[in-house]
């Protein structure tokens, strides 16, 4: 675990809060949102999930699981006077209290161990958003460690208790110089 926490240490310590856009899936879905409520950004890295959900009036908690980037986004967020709680913590399923938030964000993080928590902790008609790697890969980015990468169609098949509000899976299908690939994104309403 501290081998994990310091290879994210030296990441985050190269960036700042601010600098990053946020997952695409939560931008170009924004109008899903609700107007206020409780979010949570799992894996935030330095926040532009996070950053994203408090400008939308949504009190937010983000955890990752390097220190540096949780005190930098903790600052960001006081200077901003945002919403925002960002806590150091090894994420877990225990992490996640059940009825607890109104939106759960995850990008570029895959822990299928997560997913019955990740359900159980959104409030009735809460919304998850998940953007993620594919196995099925058009060039070098995102990990090469299967763990870490999606089967078509997986997401959908691991939140299926989730209604499907909205899917994409580009893969490599059509011109693979456009479009998002490497990824799939969902977006799902527990009912």
């Amino acid at each position: 675990m501290n081998e994990l926490r310091e290879k994210w240490n030296r990441i985050y310590s190269l960036g700042e809060p601010g600098q990053q856009a946020p997952a695409s899936v939560l931008t170009e879905n924004a109008f899903l949102l609700p107007p206020h409520g409780t979010a949570i950004d799992l894996a935030s890295g330095l926040g532009a999930n996070a950053i994203f959900l408090a400008e939308h009036g949504l009190q937010t908690t983000a955890i990752d699981i390097s220190s540096i980037a949780v005190e930098k986004l903790n600052a960001y967020a006081r200077r901003r006077q945002l919403a925002i709680e960002a806590k150091q913590e090894a994420i877990g399923p225990a992490l996640l209290s059940p009825l607890a938030f109104d939106v759960i964000v995850i990008s570029r993080f895959l822990d299928r161990s997560l997913t019955d928590a990740i359900i159980e902790a959104l409030k009735p008609g809460g919304l998850l958003f998940y953007q993620t790697f594919t196995r099925l890969k058009v060039n070098a980015e995102g990990p090469n460690n299967p763990a870490y990468l999606l089967n078509a169609n997986e997401l959908l098949t691991l939140f299926f208790p989730l209604r499907t509000v909205f899917y994409r899976d580009n893969a490599a299908i059509g011109d693979i110089r456009m479009g998002l690939r490497n990824e799939a994104q969902f977006v799902g309403q527990k009912t």
